[in-house]
């Protein structure tokens, strides 16, 4: 049996094919509401997805982008839900100006708290971190409880992130976590719907990381 195949790639050059990837997304995405830091973001969460209408759903605070760079370049935590999130993220980029990328969630006395509790790890993630990354930012992609109870602790004033990227996945509360997170005045990215995840969070932090060593 023959697999060839007559397609022949436009290119194979990874810098061409990104400039190539982000060209058909201008050209798709058309006229929109962003500004053009914003746009940045869009841009990357769109090219992690293939997902246009996910890009088209995104929130941002008035606040965010600039918090974002902010906290990236003061050296400011960054606090991922999953491991999956830890690992995307380009830590050259947060390293170079001090920050470090930290994950809670399988650490041993997180989940003993978590057992003896009977609740998820991810909540008891959250109330560990904010005793670690004041004024840092939290990228939480997979897990709607870790964002509920991130947004419970802000409004009891017991957390002060400097930046909530939350772009969970999923069926059970993940919409309606991010329609909460849209309510708090503080500095967010989140998105309309159930669609999110590790991969478009990391994009997220990896557009605001590309434009803090830029400004």
């Amino acid at each position: 049996m023959d697999f060839r195949t007559e397609f022949k790639p436009e290119t194979v050059h990874p810098i061409r094919i990104e400039e190539i990837s982000f060209r058909m997304i201008d050209e798709e995405i058309g006229e929109h509401p962003y500004t053009p830091e914003q746009y940045r973001v869009v841009q990357r969460v769109v090219h992690a997805s293939a997902d246009f209408e996910l890009g088209k759903s995104l929130l941002f605070h008035k606040d965010a982008i600039w918090a974002g760079i902010q906290a990236i370049k003061s050296g400011k935590k960054i606090v991922a839900d999953v491991q999956m999130v830890q690992s995307g993220v380009s830590k050259a980029r947060i390293e170079k100006f001090g920050g470090e990328v930290k994950v809670y969630i399988s650490d041993d006395d997180v989940m003993k708290e978590a057992k003896r509790l009977d609740t998820t790890r991810a909540i008891i993630s959250m109330r560990k971190a904010i005793k670690e990354a004041d004024g840092g930012i939290y990228a939480i992609g997979n897990a709607p409880t870790a964002l509920l109870e991130l947004i419970r602790l802000v409004k009891e004033g017991e957390a002060k992130p400097g930046l909530i990227i939350g772009l969970p996945v999923g069926f059970v509360s993940a919409a309606e976590s991010k329609e909460e997170l849209a309510k708090l005045d503080v500095p967010f990215i989140t998105n309309i719907g159930r669609k999110g995840g590790s991969t478009v969070t990391v994009a997220a932090l990896n557009a605001i990381s590309l434009l803090a060593e830029q400004v």
